[in-house]
């Protein structure tokens, strides 16, 4: 006779915003930060999966001693997407759970195995956050087949290319409605639009379109403003974000200009930094 599956619930953790040493500051701005990066517990019974397990060392042991505090014993760590924010303090929490096993599609996984062979730490993130990363960086193993389980209950991979980044990948919990979005959709959060796709942002609204049609109940974003509910309302959300951007970009010249009018359009939303690097990059593009 087959046990009965467990009951599958969520929860999540959210960082404060980040303090970095930038001195590429956006117009009227005395200072920089890295925004809030949520990282989601799923969990059963007695066993546990987590996606995305941070950036700074700190952020890393503050989550394993959440994690810990749950009482579930944690068995996977599943990364969504190439950006050291999701994924830099997997080390430091698979030091707290050895047990666990690091999962991630093989597309991420390869270009994690890119910038981990790169002095990316050395130029990007250690200048920036000072003695606050780690100095290597934990590979994850590829996950064969596009799912997994916790307690019998399937945990699917979804494949969406270019979102803020190549290699981009959703997590969706079936039986709960949950999709764990990584980057692809942001919630009260400017947007990363720095790395543009080869198809500039239309892959990145195809991406936004595969997840809302597994009609989710709840979307977490790998940003996002701790006190605003995951609602799949973000996904439209995101999508009218690009494409507001993408109008200004044609009828704007300048990085100031972009930006400014960005601000008209979404005034409230935080990491006004990132704002800024996409109307640098989109300017020097045009």
């Amino acid at each position: 006779m087959t046990p009965p599956k467990s009951a599958l619930d969520w929860d999540l953790f959210v960082t404060p915003v980040q303090l970095i040493v930038d001195d590429d500051l956006p117009p009227g701005e005395q200072l920089r930060y890295w925004p809030p990066i949520s990282a989601t517990l799923i969990t059963g019974d007695s066993d546990a999966v987590l996606v995305d397990p941070l950036m700074t060392i700190a952020q890393a042991r503050a989550l394993g001693r959440w994690v810990a505090a749950s009482g579930k014993r944690l068995t996977a760590v599943y990364i969504t997407h190439p950006h050291g924010d999701h994924f830099l303090g997997l080390g430091p929490v698979l030091e707290r759970f050895p047990g666990a096993r690091a999962i991630a599609a093989e597309a991420v996984v390869e270009r994690m195995k890119q910038q981990a062979s790169s002095d990316i730490l050395n130029s990007y993130y250690e200048p920036r956050l000072p003695r606050q990363v780690v100095d290597q960086i934990a590979i994850p193993e590829v996950l064969g087949g596009g799912r997994f389980e916790l307690e019998g209950h399937e945990l699917v991979v979804v494949n969406v290319g270019h979102a803020d980044t190549d290699g981009s990948t959703c997590l969706h919990v079936p039986e709960i409605g949950l999709v764990v979005a990584g980057d692809v959709a942001y919630n009260d959060v400017h947007l990363h639009l720095g790395e543009p796709g080869g198809d500039g942002t239309a892959e990145w609204i195809r991406a936004l379109d595969t997840i809302e049609a597994l009609e989710p109940t709840a979307v977490v974003a790998g940003h996002k403003r701790p006190e605003r509910p995951d609602s799949p309302s973000i996904i439209a959300e995101t999508r009218e974000y690009i494409r507001d951007f993408d109008r200004v970009v044609v009828r704007a010249s300048t990085a100031p200009e972009i930006y400014a009018q960005m601000l008209e359009l979404h005034p409230d939303r935080l990491n006004r930094g990132a704002l800024w690097s996409a109307a640098r990059a989109s300017a020097r593009a045009a």
